[in-house]
């Protein structure tokens, strides 16, 4: 049998996307096959930017098509697969299969509610699409039997080994972040009135020996680049009695290390900060755990939500302010010194929601304040992402849609706000002029290039010249957006670097770059400091 997997899901838009992203979906799914008896030279994967290109989807007895998002927002390369381009590929040959966040529903934008699919031509998987894939194969020209399920940690453990095959047809391999699940579900005991993460009961902890094989799997067939994303708060993985665990953080950390020995990119997603607050010891020992073995540029998405208490209490909703800038005043103690990629070690991240009940014009006042206060603090946030809420079916938020409407103009003024008087003088602070990122990886043109380093939350850098997707720089930060860099590749050959890239050398303008243009060819670094005045501060930037 020739199965297709067509990816269309995207996980956060401040992540990486479509490209360079690879969930956890497709690897079960391609897992499950092959547990089921398909070969793996049959099963085949697209992105959905792939299919748009035009690529081939005819010869396939079973298409299986991954969509939807939980997190709504803009992105830089690819965009999330399409209710349409879902009923378009309805009308291909073969049984067509639907599923992953989808099945909550579809929404294109926050402030909206996501509404039940209906596409004729299409079964949707109701609950967790690689189980479905895995029944299907007892009767694989027969939809209506197999069961819609949930599938058991059991089962991924030998999925996500057996499926970790397909990172090599991901279109940018081996430049492609494996996101990890450690456990789903959540542990509090009463639920914040827009997440979904309930519907998944208590959490179900993966076994760290089932993590650390899934690595290895994925390890031996070129990955390289790994987020422990899949969770609601990493800092409670295998939590006991409620208390965090820092023994077993350390030992999947030392253990991924052990069988992943050459890795890029060791990142993590969320964190509850009402954790790190209320278990400052065990969380600091996780935080330092952490710092020890991952890779810089570390990222601890704290779940804020809101600073109004008006809006904690309709939402039940589980940070108070003081307890949140508690969690970032930790996370910056121990994560806030500059690794060897140019970005500080583990820095919070803040998520706010509008939208929500009980949300009024004060709202965004507090909300706003919050951020004024952690700025005026010198502390270090790696980014704010202010989004409206996305409402699903079987949370309290449904219906409630109007909410977010109600405030648009008031939310998208805010925005606008914050991005000027928090983000730009954070990014500032950030990564100073001068700071030098490594291992920046080319990936559109668009009157400048724009790139990133893979990670979990990359800068967006632009480089004001035409590159070739998919090259690697080190780049200088020569100045600043509201949530973007620009710079120049570095080290720059002072015999041939455009006059665009010389004046963008610190301290140097656009007369003498052009001095120095015009003493081309300089012998040796000597030579370039005698004759251009240039500082010793600046050669460190150059090369004869």
């Amino acid at each position: 049998m020739r199965v297709l997997i067509i990816d269309g899901y995207v996980d956060e838009p401040a992540c990486l996307g479509v490209p360079p992203y690879l969930a956890p979906y497709p690897r079960y799914i391609a897992g499950a096959l092959v547990e089921k008896g398909v070969r793996m030279q049959e099963i085949s994967y697209r992105t959905i930017d792939q299919v748009r290109s035009g690529m081939k989807l005819s010869g396939f007895e079973l298409v299986i098509i991954v969509a939807g998002m939980t997190v709504p927002g803009k992105y830089l390369l690819a965009t999330p697969i399409t209710l349409q381009e879902i009923r378009e590929l309805s009308h291909v040959e073969g049984i067509k299969i639907l599923g992953g966040p989808i099945r909550l529903g579809f929404a294109k934008e926050g402030g909206t509610g996501a509404k039940e699919l209906d596409t004729q031509g299409i079964t949707l998987a109701k609950m967790d699409i690689e189980a479905f894939v895995h029944d299907l194969m007892d009767s694989p020209d027969d939809p209506d039997s197999a069961g819609h399920r949930m599938r058991t940690t059991s089962e991924i453990k030998r999925w996500g080994e057996k499926g970790a095959f397909i990172i090599r047809q991901h279109p940018d391999f081996p430049h492609v972040m494996c996101e990890l699940e450690t456990y789903r579900g959540c542990p509090r005991h009463s639920h914040c009135s827009f997440c979904t993460e309930p519907f998944y009961g208590k959490p179900d902890f993966r076994a760290i020996g089932d993590i650390i094989s899934e690595v290895s799997a994925l390890y031996s067939f070129g990955a390289r680049y790994f987020r422990l994303g899949r969770q609601p708060d990493l800092f409670m993985y295998m939590a006991e009695d409620g208390i965090p665990n820092p023994g077993a953080i350390e030992q999947l950390y030392t253990g991924i290390r052990n069988v992943a020995p050459d890795l890029r990119v060791l990142h993590m997603d969320n964190a509850n900060p009402v954790t790190l607050s209320q278990f400052p010891e065990e969380s600091r020992k996780i935080a330092e755990t952490i710092v020890k073995y991952h890779t810089p540029g570390d990222v601890a998405a704290l779940g804020m939500e809101s600073a109004d208490p008006a809006v904690i209490l309709a939402n039940d909703l589980k940070a108070q302010p003081d307890e949140v800038f508690e969690a970032i005043m930790l996370l910056n103690d121990v994560g806030a010194v500059r690794g060897a990629n140019g970005l500080p070690e583990l820095l919070p991240g803040i998520n706010f929601v509008h939208g929500l009940k009980g949300e009024t014009e004060k709202t965004f006042g507090l909300n706003y304040a919050f951020l004024k206060k952690v700025l005026d603090s010198n502390l270090l946030v790696r980014r704010v992402n202010i989004r409206q809420v996305m409402t699903f079916a079987g949370t309290p938020m449904y219906g409630h849609d109007w909410l977010a409407q109600k405030h648009k103009n008031l939310f998208l003024r805010y925005k606008e706000k914050t991005r000027n008087e928090i983000d730009l003088p954070m990014l500032r602070r950030l990564v100073p002029a001068g700071t030098v990122l490594r291992d920046v990886r080319t990936e559109v043109f668009d009157k400048i290039t724009f790139g990133r380093q893979l990670a979990s939350y990359p800068l967006l850098v632009g480089i004001p010249a035409k590159f070739e997707p998919g090259m690697k720089f080190d780049v200088m930060v020569t100045g600043h957006g509201f949530r973007s860099i620009t710079g120049i590749p570095v080290p720059l050959d002072i015999n041939s670097a455009p006059l665009r890239f010389i004046h963008e050398l610190p301290g140097v303008g656009k007369k003498q770059a052009g001095n120095i243009i015009a003493g081309r060819p300089y012998k040796d670094m000597k030579d370039v400091i005698a004759r251009t005045g240039v500082s010793e501060g600046v050669v460190e930037y150059l090369v004869v």
